[in-house]
This record gives structure tokens, sequence and C-alpha cells, in this order.
């Protein structure tokens, strides 16, 4: 169930990135250092490496508050892996946290830029 939840959550994140201008170039993409949920591009170019965070309700507190420090450190490594693999120039990275607040009549979604 909670994985299906996060599914969804990264599904509508796209989604709203999209609608956005942006350019979803990679889903769960995943290295030995961990994993990122999405690898966009902005509508300038920058490439944007975004974890996502999905919930019911606010019990635990908003979504973007669940990413720590160390998730934010390992979205590092696996950027530096990403790039190192990447076959076409970056000019610019940026780390992004997308919190989906999944409601009865769907999704409130919030888009941190930036984070790091």
């Amino acid at each position: 169930m909670r994985i299906e939840l996060g599914r969804c959550g990264e599904r509508a994140a796209a989604e709203f990135l999209c609608a956005k201008g942006y350019t979803v170039v990679a889903q769960n993409w995943r290295c030995r250092h961990g994993e990122v949920d999405l690898v966009c591009r902005d509508p300038t170019d920058v490439m944007v490496f975004v974890e996502v965070k999905t919930r019911r309700g606010l019990g635990f507190g908003e979504p973007v508050e669940a990413v720590t420090r160390r998730k934010l450190h390992r979205m590092r490594l696996v950027a530096a892996e990403y790039l190192s693999q990447c076959s076409y120039f970056v000019a610019d990275v940026r780390f992004d946290v997308v919190g989906v607040l999944w409601k009865p009549d769907g999704p409130l979604i919030e888009h941190v830029e930036r984070v790091l």
C-alpha cells in the first residue's frame, strides 16, 4: 500500500513538473549510492534531481519536511554518479523536493527548488 502511494506521488510529481515545462529524463534512477526519484531538465536546461515525498496526512509533518540531511547527501552522490555516466553536456545542476499530500479529491503538490 505504501509503495503504491509512493508511485502515485511520483507520477503526480512528474505530471506537475511536465506541466511547468520540465522534461523527465529518468525515473527511479539507481546506483551504488542510492536512488533519485526523478531526473529532469527544467525550461532553462538545468539538470534537476528531484526527491518526491508523498503522505496521506500531516501526522508526521509536511511531506517536504521528511527529506533529511542524510538523504540530501545521498542525492549529491547519486547525482555525481549519474552525471559521470551522462552522455550530454550539463551546464548547471539543481536539487529539488516535491511534496505530495494525497487528499480524497486529489494531490496537493508543493515544489521546493534548490534544497541543497
